[in-house]
């Protein structure tokens, strides 16, 4: 399984989902430019001590990202979708791409996807969307528990 982080902006952020990505056997992958340094303290802190054991890839845009995972089938998440994320099937291999904190994904990124599934939230305008570290975790496990939580106890 896969998180993609299309330029995160909050270092905790990316680090908790570091986390959550080694304790599932997850690949994280970061699409540049991110709002931080990789050597950030607050980074480091949320990933506490599994940095070691990330499997992390790192690409300088979008269309690198695609040229080195050609195969990639990858689900985009937004608040903009019609499909909600537990009425799609997620093969072992999926790709779970995630937008910018303060703006999500764009447009020609949405469109670049597979598949657009939504997390369910509240219908309040005020609300725009949940944490991305959250989001990814929602996800991640929805997958997960698709395939039966493949490697983990």
């Amino acid at each position: 399984m896969n998180i993609v982080l299309f330029e995160p902006e909050i270092p905790a952020n990316t680090g908790n989902i570091s986390r959550t990505c080694v304790l599932t056997g997850t690949s994280l992958h970061l699409i540049r430019p991110l709002g931080f340094s990789l050597s950030e303290k607050q980074l480091k802190r949320a990933g506490l001590d599994y940095w070691d054991m990330l499997d992390l890839h790192v690409y300088e845009n979008f269309e690198e990202f695609r040229e080195m995972n050609p195969e990639a089938r990858i689900y985009a998440f937004s608040s903009k979708a019609d499909t909600r994320f537990d009425e799609e099937s997620y093969p072992e291999n999926a790709f779970l791409l995630f937008g910018r904190e303060t703006s999500g994904l764009p447009e020609e990124i949405r469109d670049q996807a597979d598949c657009l599934v939504r997390i369910p939230m509240t219908a309040d305008d005020r609300c725009r969307c949940l944490n991305l570290s959250n989001s990814a975790a929602v996800a991640l496990y929805e997958a997960l528990r698709q395939q039966g939580y493949p490697g983990l106890r």
